[in-house]
Protein backbone atom coordinates (compact mmCIF):
# COMPACT_ATOMS: atom_id res chain seq x y z
CA UNK A 1 0.00 0.00 0.00
CA UNK A 2 1.41 3.46 -0.36
CA UNK A 3 2.81 5.61 2.76
CA UNK A 4 0.76 8.43 3.68
CA UNK A 5 1.44 11.50 1.51
CA UNK A 6 3.37 14.37 2.49
CA UNK A 7 0.70 16.34 2.79
CA UNK A 8 -0.72 14.51 5.60
CA UNK A 9 -1.20 15.86 9.23
CA UNK A 10 2.04 14.20 11.20
CA UNK A 11 0.59 11.95 13.84
CA UNK A 12 3.24 9.85 15.60
CA UNK A 13 2.70 7.72 18.76
CA UNK A 14 4.58 6.37 21.75
CA UNK A 15 3.10 3.28 22.69
CA UNK A 16 4.93 1.56 25.81
CA UNK A 17 3.81 -1.22 27.89
CA UNK A 18 3.05 -0.49 31.42
CA UNK A 19 5.97 -2.09 33.13
CA UNK A 20 6.78 0.58 35.42
CA UNK A 21 8.74 3.35 35.07
CA UNK A 22 10.43 4.40 31.74
CA UNK A 23 13.73 3.45 30.91
CA UNK A 24 16.10 5.57 29.29
CA UNK A 25 15.60 4.08 26.09
CA UNK A 26 11.62 4.54 25.97
CA UNK A 27 12.10 8.13 27.01
CA UNK A 28 14.56 8.65 24.22
CA UNK A 29 11.70 6.94 21.50
CA UNK A 30 9.61 8.89 22.93
CA UNK A 31 11.30 12.07 23.22
CA UNK A 32 12.03 11.52 19.15
CA UNK A 33 8.19 11.00 18.34
CA UNK A 34 7.57 14.17 19.84
CA UNK A 35 9.96 16.34 18.80
CA UNK A 36 9.22 14.87 15.15
CA UNK A 37 5.34 15.63 15.63
CA UNK A 38 6.03 19.48 17.21
CA UNK A 39 8.39 20.50 14.67
CA UNK A 40 6.08 19.80 12.21
CA UNK A 41 2.81 20.90 13.75
CA UNK A 42 1.64 17.63 14.04
CA UNK A 43 0.31 15.64 17.07
CA UNK A 44 2.05 13.56 19.74
CA UNK A 45 -0.28 10.70 20.77
CA UNK A 46 0.34 8.77 23.20
CA UNK A 47 -0.67 4.93 23.14
CA UNK A 48 -1.05 1.93 26.21
CA UNK A 49 -0.75 -1.55 24.23
CA UNK A 50 -1.52 -3.43 27.71
CA UNK A 51 -2.75 -6.60 25.81
CA UNK A 52 -0.82 -8.36 28.02
CA UNK A 53 -2.31 -8.78 31.22
CA UNK A 54 0.56 -10.15 33.19
CA UNK A 55 2.36 -6.83 33.10
CA UNK A 56 -0.15 -4.64 33.20
CA UNK A 57 -1.47 -2.48 36.10
CA UNK A 58 -2.72 1.09 36.47
CA UNK A 59 -0.13 1.69 39.07
CA UNK A 60 2.97 1.08 36.55
CA UNK A 61 0.90 3.01 33.77
CA UNK A 62 0.94 5.89 36.15
CA UNK A 63 4.70 5.69 36.96
CA UNK A 64 5.45 6.23 33.04
CA UNK A 65 2.46 9.10 32.54
CA UNK A 66 4.56 10.67 35.52
CA UNK A 67 8.13 10.22 33.77
CA UNK A 68 6.68 12.06 30.72
CA UNK A 69 5.50 14.66 32.31
CA UNK A 70 8.54 15.61 34.28
CA UNK A 71 10.54 15.44 30.98
CA UNK A 72 7.99 17.85 29.38
CA UNK A 73 6.73 15.83 26.88
CA UNK A 74 2.98 16.27 26.92
CA UNK A 75 0.84 14.25 24.53
CA UNK A 76 -1.87 15.23 22.38
CA UNK A 77 -4.17 12.24 22.82
CA UNK A 78 -4.12 9.76 25.09
CA UNK A 79 -4.85 9.22 28.83
CA UNK A 80 -5.66 11.82 31.01
CA UNK A 81 -3.62 12.53 33.43
CA UNK A 82 -2.56 16.04 35.03
CA UNK A 83 -3.88 18.32 32.14
CA UNK A 84 -2.71 15.90 29.25
CA UNK A 85 -4.41 13.81 27.18
CA UNK A 86 -7.72 13.64 25.74
CA UNK A 87 -8.70 13.08 21.97
CA UNK A 88 -11.40 11.42 19.57
CA UNK A 89 -9.48 8.32 19.01
CA UNK A 90 -9.72 6.11 22.15
CA UNK A 91 -9.71 4.63 24.12
CA UNK A 92 -5.71 4.88 24.07
CA UNK A 93 -5.53 1.84 26.37
CA UNK A 94 -5.65 -1.20 24.01
CA UNK A 95 -7.35 -3.44 26.86
CA UNK A 96 -10.36 -1.46 26.59
CA UNK A 97 -10.56 -1.85 22.21
CA UNK A 98 -11.14 -5.88 22.14
CA UNK A 99 -14.45 -5.00 20.50
CA UNK A 100 -12.66 -2.66 17.86
CA UNK A 101 -10.39 -5.49 16.49
CA UNK A 102 -13.13 -8.01 16.35
CA UNK A 103 -14.15 -6.99 12.75
CA UNK A 104 -10.54 -6.76 11.90
CA UNK A 105 -9.80 -10.28 13.15
CA UNK A 106 -12.88 -11.62 11.35
CA UNK A 107 -11.91 -9.57 7.91
CA UNK A 108 -8.60 -11.65 7.78
CA UNK A 109 -10.59 -15.51 8.62
CA UNK A 110 -13.16 -14.54 5.55
CA UNK A 111 -10.58 -13.50 3.08
CA UNK A 112 -8.10 -16.75 4.36
CA UNK A 113 -4.93 -14.09 5.45
CA UNK A 114 -5.74 -15.57 8.99
CA UNK A 115 -6.89 -19.19 10.01
CA UNK A 116 -7.85 -20.62 13.55
CA UNK A 117 -4.97 -23.41 15.15
CA UNK A 118 -6.09 -25.80 18.05
CA UNK A 119 -2.46 -26.58 19.24
CA UNK A 120 -2.16 -26.26 23.07
CA UNK A 121 1.04 -24.98 24.28
CA UNK A 122 2.25 -28.55 25.20
CA UNK A 123 1.96 -29.75 22.01
CA UNK A 124 3.86 -26.42 20.37
CA UNK A 125 6.56 -27.14 23.02
CA UNK A 126 6.92 -31.19 21.63
CA UNK A 127 7.16 -29.90 18.64
CA UNK A 128 10.18 -27.30 19.12
CA UNK A 129 11.88 -29.68 21.45
CA UNK A 130 12.17 -31.75 18.20
CA UNK A 131 13.31 -29.68 15.93
CA UNK A 132 16.20 -28.77 18.29
CA UNK A 133 17.12 -32.20 18.41
CA UNK A 134 16.79 -32.59 15.25
CA UNK A 135 19.06 -28.85 14.94
CA UNK A 136 16.53 -27.42 12.56
CA UNK A 137 14.75 -23.90 13.22
CA UNK A 138 11.34 -24.47 14.36
CA UNK A 139 8.13 -23.80 12.08
CA UNK A 140 5.02 -24.41 12.50
CA UNK A 141 3.69 -26.94 10.31
CA UNK A 142 0.25 -25.38 9.63
CA UNK A 143 -1.81 -28.54 10.69
CA UNK A 144 -4.95 -26.68 12.10
CA UNK A 145 -4.91 -25.38 8.60
CA UNK A 146 -5.29 -28.82 7.22
CA UNK A 147 -8.14 -29.39 9.68
CA UNK A 148 -11.90 -29.44 7.47
CA UNK A 149 -14.72 -27.08 8.03
CA UNK A 150 -16.66 -30.03 10.04
CA UNK A 151 -13.74 -30.22 12.67
CA UNK A 152 -12.90 -26.57 12.89
CA UNK A 153 -16.82 -26.00 14.11
CA UNK A 154 -16.60 -29.21 15.98
CA UNK A 155 -13.95 -28.32 18.20
CA UNK A 156 -15.42 -24.28 18.88
CA UNK A 157 -18.77 -26.11 19.94
CA UNK A 158 -16.66 -27.95 22.54
CA UNK A 159 -14.80 -24.82 23.87
CA UNK A 160 -11.53 -25.93 22.35
CA UNK A 161 -8.92 -22.78 22.94
CA UNK A 162 -7.54 -21.54 19.94
CA UNK A 163 -5.26 -18.73 18.72
CA UNK A 164 -5.68 -16.80 15.20
CA UNK A 165 -2.67 -17.18 13.26
CA UNK A 166 -1.49 -15.06 10.59
CA UNK A 167 -1.16 -16.94 7.24
CA UNK A 168 2.57 -15.85 5.92
CA UNK A 169 2.37 -15.39 2.12
CA UNK A 170 4.79 -18.02 0.46
CA UNK A 171 7.85 -17.20 -1.75
CA UNK A 172 7.39 -13.65 -1.26
CA UNK A 173 10.08 -10.55 -0.93
CA UNK A 174 8.76 -8.93 2.03
CA UNK A 175 10.49 -4.82 1.83
CA UNK A 176 9.77 -1.45 3.53
CA UNK A 177 12.03 1.41 3.15
CA UNK A 178 13.45 2.83 6.71
CA UNK A 179 14.33 6.73 7.29
CA UNK A 180 17.21 5.30 9.60
CA UNK A 181 18.28 1.62 8.06
CA UNK A 182 17.37 2.23 3.96
CA UNK A 183 15.63 -0.37 2.74
CA UNK A 184 15.07 -3.36 4.68
CA UNK A 185 14.23 -6.90 3.15
CA UNK A 186 13.45 -10.57 3.71
CA UNK A 187 12.46 -13.88 2.15
CA UNK A 188 9.08 -14.71 3.54
CA UNK A 189 10.30 -18.08 4.45
CA UNK A 190 11.93 -16.60 7.35
CA UNK A 191 8.72 -15.67 8.72
CA UNK A 192 6.64 -17.80 10.79
CA UNK A 193 2.85 -17.82 10.81
CA UNK A 194 2.44 -15.76 13.54
CA UNK A 195 -0.07 -15.58 16.00
CA UNK A 196 -2.48 -12.63 15.97
CA UNK A 197 -5.36 -12.98 18.39
CA UNK A 198 -4.12 -14.97 21.68
CA UNK A 199 -6.57 -17.89 23.07
CA UNK A 200 -7.76 -15.48 25.84
CA UNK A 201 -9.53 -13.16 22.54
CA UNK A 202 -6.72 -10.48 23.30
CA UNK A 203 -4.63 -9.68 20.25
CA UNK A 204 -1.19 -9.77 20.00
CA UNK A 205 0.92 -7.01 19.97
CA UNK A 206 1.41 -7.15 15.94
CA UNK A 207 -2.37 -7.21 15.29
CA UNK A 208 -3.28 -4.54 18.05
CA UNK A 209 -0.60 -1.95 16.67
CA UNK A 210 -1.31 -2.41 12.96
CA UNK A 211 -4.98 -1.20 13.97
CA UNK A 212 -4.45 1.40 16.07
CA UNK A 213 -1.88 3.39 14.38
CA UNK A 214 -4.19 2.92 11.01
CA UNK A 215 -7.55 4.17 13.36
CA UNK A 216 -5.23 6.73 15.26
CA UNK A 217 -4.12 8.01 11.53
CA UNK A 218 -0.61 7.53 12.82
CA UNK A 219 2.14 8.73 9.88
CA UNK A 220 5.29 8.10 11.21
CA UNK A 221 6.40 5.29 13.51
CA UNK A 222 9.56 5.96 15.38
CA UNK A 223 10.74 3.27 17.52
CA UNK A 224 13.82 1.20 18.49
CA UNK A 225 15.56 -1.04 15.94
CA UNK A 226 14.49 -4.30 18.06
CA UNK A 227 10.96 -3.81 16.46
CA UNK A 228 12.34 -4.07 13.19
CA UNK A 229 12.00 -7.83 11.81
CA UNK A 230 8.15 -7.21 13.35
CA UNK A 231 7.50 -4.47 10.30
CA UNK A 232 7.22 -7.32 8.21
CA UNK A 233 4.57 -8.89 9.99
CA UNK A 234 3.20 -5.01 10.30
CA UNK A 235 3.22 -4.60 6.71
CA UNK A 236 1.46 -7.91 6.19
CA UNK A 237 -1.19 -7.07 7.93
CA UNK A 238 -1.96 -4.05 6.29
CA UNK A 239 -1.73 -4.99 2.90
CA UNK A 240 -4.00 -7.86 4.10
CA UNK A 241 -6.37 -5.23 5.42
CA UNK A 242 -6.09 -2.69 2.93
CA UNK A 243 -4.28 -0.06 5.22
CA UNK A 244 -1.96 2.66 4.85
CA UNK A 245 1.76 1.92 5.73
CA UNK A 246 3.57 4.67 7.87
CA UNK A 247 6.22 5.73 7.51
CA UNK A 248 9.21 4.02 9.58
CA UNK A 249 12.32 4.63 11.45
CA UNK A 250 13.86 2.33 13.60
CA UNK A 251 16.19 4.00 16.30
CA UNK A 252 19.32 1.94 17.49
CA UNK A 253 19.62 0.56 21.40
CA UNK A 254 21.10 2.94 24.03
CA UNK A 255 24.19 0.70 25.32
CA UNK A 256 26.13 0.91 28.75
CA UNK A 257 29.90 2.49 27.93
CA UNK A 258 31.24 -0.96 27.58
CA UNK A 259 28.97 -2.12 25.13
CA UNK A 260 26.37 -4.10 26.78
CA UNK A 261 22.66 -3.02 26.58
CA UNK A 262 21.40 -0.68 29.56
CA UNK A 263 18.78 -2.81 31.06
CA UNK A 264 16.11 -2.30 33.99
CA UNK A 265 18.19 -5.30 35.20
CA UNK A 266 21.27 -3.50 35.74
CA UNK A 267 20.25 -2.45 38.80
CA UNK A 268 19.16 -5.76 40.09
CA UNK A 269 22.46 -7.14 38.96
CA UNK A 270 24.37 -4.64 41.06
CA UNK A 271 22.71 -5.11 44.23
CA UNK A 272 22.79 -8.89 43.92
CA UNK A 273 26.77 -8.79 43.78
CA UNK A 274 26.82 -6.31 46.96
CA UNK A 275 24.56 -8.65 48.80
CA UNK A 276 27.09 -11.48 47.81
CA UNK A 277 29.91 -9.67 48.41
CA UNK A 278 28.02 -8.31 51.53
CA UNK A 279 27.80 -12.31 52.40
CA UNK A 280 23.88 -11.20 53.33
CA UNK A 281 21.70 -14.60 53.90
CA UNK A 282 18.50 -12.99 54.91
CA UNK A 283 16.57 -9.51 54.72
CA UNK A 284 17.91 -7.02 57.01
CA UNK A 285 16.75 -4.73 59.46
CA UNK A 286 16.98 -1.10 58.54
CA UNK A 287 17.71 1.65 60.53
CA UNK A 288 14.63 2.80 62.91
CA UNK A 289 12.52 5.35 60.79
CA UNK A 290 13.10 3.30 57.58
CA UNK A 291 9.54 2.70 56.33
CA UNK A 292 10.93 0.46 53.82
CA UNK A 293 10.59 -3.72 55.43
CA UNK A 294 12.03 -6.52 53.27
CA UNK A 295 10.32 -9.52 54.48
CA UNK A 296 11.75 -12.83 54.75
CA UNK A 297 9.39 -14.54 51.94
CA UNK A 298 9.59 -11.43 49.51
CA UNK A 299 13.91 -12.13 50.24
CA UNK A 300 13.46 -16.00 49.60
CA UNK A 301 11.34 -15.21 46.36
CA UNK A 302 14.02 -12.84 44.98
CA UNK A 303 17.06 -15.05 46.18
CA UNK A 304 15.43 -18.03 44.08
CA UNK A 305 15.73 -16.08 40.36
CA UNK A 306 17.81 -14.00 38.74
CA UNK A 307 14.79 -13.32 36.90
CA UNK A 308 12.76 -11.80 40.06
CA UNK A 309 13.40 -7.90 40.93
CA UNK A 310 12.82 -6.13 44.31
CA UNK A 311 10.52 -2.67 44.22
CA UNK A 312 11.73 -0.10 43.36
CA UNK A 313 12.14 1.05 47.47
CA UNK A 314 13.19 -1.75 48.53
CA UNK A 315 15.77 -1.58 46.28
CA UNK A 316 16.51 1.86 47.45
CA UNK A 317 16.36 1.16 51.15
CA UNK A 318 18.82 -1.91 50.55
CA UNK A 319 21.70 0.00 48.39
CA UNK A 320 21.27 2.00 51.48
CA UNK A 321 22.05 -0.25 53.94
CA UNK A 322 24.82 -2.00 52.07
CA UNK A 323 26.52 1.54 51.01
CA UNK A 324 26.65 0.76 47.45
CA UNK A 325 25.22 2.96 44.77
CA UNK A 326 22.98 1.30 41.67
CA UNK A 327 22.98 2.73 38.40
CA UNK A 328 20.42 5.24 37.48
CA UNK A 329 18.41 3.31 34.40
CA UNK A 330 15.06 4.75 34.71
CA UNK A 331 13.72 8.66 34.19
CA UNK A 332 12.55 8.13 38.06
CA UNK A 333 15.70 6.99 38.92
CA UNK A 334 17.67 10.31 37.26
CA UNK A 335 14.56 12.26 38.71
CA UNK A 336 15.76 11.36 42.22
CA UNK A 337 19.20 11.67 41.68
CA UNK A 338 18.65 15.14 41.07
CA UNK A 339 18.65 15.75 37.40
CA UNK A 340 17.16 18.56 35.84
CA UNK A 341 14.51 17.88 33.54
CA UNK A 342 15.64 19.83 30.88
CA UNK A 343 19.10 18.72 31.19
CA UNK A 344 17.80 14.76 30.36
CA UNK A 345 16.06 15.90 27.44
CA UNK A 346 18.98 17.43 25.88
CA UNK A 347 21.39 14.57 26.76
CA UNK A 348 18.76 12.23 25.56
CA UNK A 349 18.08 14.06 22.58
CA UNK A 350 21.64 13.00 21.37
CA UNK A 351 21.29 9.88 22.12
CA UNK A 352 21.83 8.43 18.55
CA UNK A 353 20.98 12.33 16.65
CA UNK A 354 22.63 15.57 16.05
CA UNK A 355 21.76 19.00 15.23
CA UNK A 356 24.87 19.24 13.30
CA UNK A 357 27.63 22.36 13.76
CA UNK A 358 29.01 20.78 17.05
CA UNK A 359 25.91 21.80 19.19
CA UNK A 360 25.88 20.35 22.44
CA UNK A 361 23.61 22.39 24.59
CA UNK A 362 20.43 23.40 23.55
CA UNK A 363 16.48 23.40 24.81
CA UNK A 364 13.24 22.07 23.95
CA UNK A 365 12.26 24.60 21.44
CA UNK A 366 15.58 24.77 19.36
CA UNK A 367 15.06 20.55 19.39
CA UNK A 368 11.75 20.81 18.31
CA UNK A 369 13.08 23.16 15.32
CA UNK A 370 16.23 20.65 14.16
CA UNK A 371 14.94 17.22 14.99
CA UNK A 372 14.94 15.55 11.70
CA UNK A 373 15.11 11.79 11.03
CA UNK A 374 18.05 12.07 8.18
CA UNK A 375 20.58 12.73 11.25
CA UNK A 376 19.77 9.85 13.53
CA UNK A 377 22.60 7.60 13.02
CA UNK A 378 22.65 3.25 13.10
CA UNK A 379 24.93 2.51 15.36
CA UNK A 380 24.14 2.09 19.12
CA UNK A 381 24.08 5.18 21.25
CA UNK A 382 26.69 4.92 24.84
CA UNK A 383 24.97 6.49 27.79
CA UNK A 384 27.61 8.68 29.04
CA UNK A 385 27.13 9.05 32.69
CA UNK A 386 29.73 11.44 33.12
CA UNK A 387 29.07 13.78 30.11
CA UNK A 388 25.62 14.03 31.74
CA UNK A 389 26.62 14.94 35.09
CA UNK A 390 29.16 17.46 33.37
CA UNK A 391 25.85 18.96 31.31
CA UNK A 392 23.69 18.70 34.89
CA UNK A 393 26.40 20.92 36.65
CA UNK A 394 27.11 23.28 33.91
CA UNK A 395 23.00 23.87 34.42
CA UNK A 396 22.88 24.42 37.84
CA UNK A 397 26.03 26.67 38.25
CA UNK A 398 24.47 28.88 35.07
CA UNK A 399 21.23 29.36 37.75
CA UNK A 400 20.98 31.77 39.75
CA UNK A 401 21.05 31.33 43.92
CA UNK A 402 17.43 32.45 43.69
CA UNK A 403 16.84 29.97 40.95
CA UNK A 404 18.50 27.35 42.70
CA UNK A 405 16.92 27.51 45.58
CA UNK A 406 13.66 27.61 44.06
CA UNK A 407 14.62 23.94 42.31
CA UNK A 408 16.18 22.25 45.39
CA UNK A 409 12.97 23.09 47.52
CA UNK A 410 11.06 21.38 44.87
CA UNK A 411 13.33 18.96 45.31
CA UNK A 412 13.23 18.37 48.74
CA UNK A 413 9.38 18.28 48.77
CA UNK A 414 9.09 15.43 46.47
CA UNK A 415 11.66 13.66 47.58
CA UNK A 416 13.20 15.16 51.26
CA UNK A 417 10.33 16.67 53.20
CA UNK A 418 11.88 16.64 56.43
CA UNK A 419 14.15 19.12 55.35
CA UNK A 420 11.12 21.63 54.80
CA UNK A 421 9.81 20.48 57.85
CA UNK A 422 12.82 20.79 59.82
CA UNK A 423 14.38 24.16 58.31
CA UNK A 424 11.93 27.24 57.98
CA UNK A 425 12.59 29.42 54.75
CA UNK A 426 15.77 31.66 55.59
CA UNK A 427 17.63 28.72 56.88
CA UNK A 428 16.77 26.44 54.00
CA UNK A 429 17.75 29.55 51.32
CA UNK A 430 21.15 29.60 53.63
CA UNK A 431 21.66 25.91 53.12
CA UNK A 432 21.17 26.44 49.40
CA UNK A 433 23.15 29.37 48.79
CA UNK A 434 25.94 27.43 50.90
CA UNK A 435 25.77 24.54 48.28
CA UNK A 436 24.73 25.87 44.97
CA UNK A 437 28.57 25.90 43.84
CA UNK A 438 29.39 22.85 45.12
CA UNK A 439 26.63 20.55 43.69
CA UNK A 440 26.54 18.57 40.37
CA UNK A 441 22.93 17.55 41.23
CA UNK A 442 19.55 18.80 43.25
CA UNK A 443 20.26 15.43 45.58
CA UNK A 444 24.15 16.73 46.37
CA UNK A 445 23.00 19.00 49.18
CA UNK A 446 20.96 16.70 50.56
CA UNK A 447 23.43 13.75 50.95
CA UNK A 448 25.86 16.17 52.05
CA UNK A 449 23.63 17.97 54.26
CA UNK A 450 21.47 15.39 56.19
CA UNK A 451 23.41 15.73 58.98
CA UNK A 452 20.79 19.19 59.47
CA UNK A 453 17.67 17.44 60.29
CA UNK A 454 18.79 14.55 62.55
CA UNK A 455 17.87 14.88 66.16
CA UNK A 456 20.81 16.25 67.65
CA UNK A 457 21.67 13.02 69.93
CA UNK A 458 21.36 10.96 66.67
CA UNK A 459 24.63 12.48 65.17
CA UNK A 460 27.07 9.46 63.84
CA UNK A 461 30.22 10.56 63.98
CA UNK A 462 33.02 9.07 61.85
CA UNK A 463 35.86 6.69 63.10
CA UNK A 464 38.14 7.61 60.57
CA UNK A 465 41.83 8.69 60.91
CA UNK A 466 41.01 12.28 60.03
CA UNK A 467 38.55 12.85 62.26
CA UNK A 468 40.39 11.51 64.87
CA UNK A 469 43.64 13.70 63.79
CA UNK A 470 41.43 17.41 63.68
CA UNK A 471 39.89 15.97 67.64
CA UNK A 472 43.23 14.85 69.20
CA UNK A 473 45.90 16.55 67.59
CA UNK A 474 47.21 20.14 68.50
CA UNK A 475 47.77 21.54 71.38
CA UNK A 476 45.61 22.77 72.42
CA UNK A 477 43.72 19.75 70.76
CA UNK A 478 40.30 19.81 68.93
CA UNK A 479 38.52 18.73 72.05
CA UNK A 480 40.15 21.09 74.17
CA UNK A 481 39.32 23.81 71.75
CA UNK A 482 35.82 22.68 71.54
CA UNK A 483 34.80 23.05 75.51
CA UNK A 484 36.50 26.60 75.16
CA UNK A 485 34.49 27.31 72.14
CA UNK A 486 30.94 25.89 73.97
CA UNK A 487 31.69 28.75 76.75
CA UNK A 488 32.07 31.84 73.83
CA UNK A 489 29.23 30.57 71.29
CA UNK A 490 27.00 29.86 74.38
CA UNK A 491 27.67 34.08 75.14
CA UNK A 492 27.27 34.89 71.71
CA UNK A 493 24.09 36.69 71.26
CA UNK A 494 23.90 37.70 67.12
CA UNK A 495 23.59 33.81 65.83
CA UNK A 496 24.14 34.79 62.30
CA UNK A 497 26.74 33.61 60.01
CA UNK A 498 28.67 37.42 60.08
CA UNK A 499 28.44 37.35 63.77
CA UNK A 500 29.92 33.27 64.37
CA UNK A 501 32.39 34.29 61.94
CA UNK A 502 33.80 37.35 63.42
CA UNK A 503 33.30 35.42 66.96
CA UNK A 504 34.88 31.94 65.84
CA UNK A 505 38.17 34.10 63.55
CA UNK A 506 38.71 35.98 67.02
CA UNK A 507 38.83 32.85 69.20
CA UNK A 508 41.21 31.59 66.73
CA UNK A 509 43.37 34.78 66.12
CA UNK A 510 44.18 34.62 70.58
CA UNK A 511 43.89 30.75 71.26
CA UNK A 512 45.06 29.16 67.32
CA UNK A 513 47.53 31.80 66.68
CA UNK A 514 45.26 32.81 63.50
CA UNK A 515 44.90 29.45 61.65
CA UNK A 516 41.36 28.67 61.84
CA UNK A 517 41.13 25.57 60.39
CA UNK A 518 42.32 24.22 63.99
CA UNK A 519 39.08 25.53 65.40
CA UNK A 520 36.56 25.10 62.55
CA UNK A 521 37.47 21.44 61.33
CA UNK A 522 36.68 20.29 65.15
CA UNK A 523 33.81 22.31 65.18
CA UNK A 524 32.60 20.86 61.99
CA UNK A 525 32.79 17.15 63.26
CA UNK A 526 31.08 17.97 66.21
CA UNK A 527 27.86 19.00 64.74
CA UNK A 528 28.07 17.23 61.39
CA UNK A 529 29.81 13.84 61.88
CA UNK A 530 32.78 13.88 59.51
CA UNK A 531 34.90 16.40 58.12
CA UNK A 532 32.70 17.55 54.94
CA UNK A 533 30.13 20.62 55.08
CA UNK A 534 29.59 23.75 53.94
CA UNK A 535 30.87 26.76 55.18
CA UNK A 536 31.27 26.76 59.15
CA UNK A 537 29.77 29.70 59.75
CA UNK A 538 26.70 28.80 57.26
CA UNK A 539 26.91 25.39 58.52
CA UNK A 540 26.50 26.78 62.28
CA UNK A 541 23.70 29.90 61.37
CA UNK A 542 21.74 27.18 59.75
CA UNK A 543 21.35 24.65 62.36
CA UNK A 544 20.97 27.68 64.98
CA UNK A 545 22.32 27.99 68.47
CA UNK A 546 21.15 25.69 70.41
CA UNK A 547 21.81 22.45 68.50
CA UNK A 548 25.45 23.85 67.93
CA UNK A 549 25.38 23.54 71.58
CA UNK A 550 24.32 20.10 72.13
CA UNK A 551 26.60 18.25 69.28
CA UNK A 552 29.62 20.23 70.56
CA UNK A 553 29.07 18.64 73.91
CA UNK A 554 27.86 15.17 71.96
CA UNK A 555 30.87 15.13 70.96
CA UNK A 556 32.59 16.26 73.91
CA UNK A 557 30.93 13.36 75.61
CA UNK A 558 32.61 10.52 72.96
CA UNK A 559 35.87 11.89 73.66
CA UNK A 560 37.17 8.23 74.99
CA UNK A 561 35.64 6.30 71.70
CA UNK A 562 36.65 9.20 68.81
CA UNK A 563 40.27 9.15 70.40
CA UNK A 564 40.77 5.58 69.87
CA UNK A 565 41.20 3.93 66.48
CA UNK A 566 38.26 1.64 65.09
Amino acid sequence: MPENAPSTRVRTRFAPSPSGHLHVGGARTALFCWAYAKGRGGDFILRIEDTDQKRSSDASSMAFLEDLKWLGLQWDEGPEFNGSGGGDRGPYYQSKRLDTYKPYFQKLLDSGAAYMAFETAEELDAARATARAEKRAYRYDRASLKLDPATVEQYIREGRPYVVRFKVPDDTQLTFRDEVLGEVAVSSGEVDDFVIRKADGYPTYHFAVVVDDELMGITHVIRAQEHTNNTFKHNLIQEALGFNRPTYAHISVVTNPDGSKMSKRDKDKALRAAVREAKLDNAPEFQPGTDVTIREEEWAWWMESKDRQLNMEAVKALAEYLGVEVPEIDIDDFRRAGYLPEVMVNYLALLGWSPGENIEKFDRDFLIQRFSLDRIVKSPAKFDRDKLLAFNLDAIQAMSVEQFTDRLREHCRQFHPEFLEKLDDDAFSMLAAANHERSKTLEDPVRTCRFFVVPDDHIVYEHSKPVRKHLTGGEPSGFEHLEALAETLAELSRWTAEGLEHAISEYANVHASGKLGKVAQPLRIAVSGGTVSPPIFDTLAILGKQSTLNRINLCLAKREELSTPA
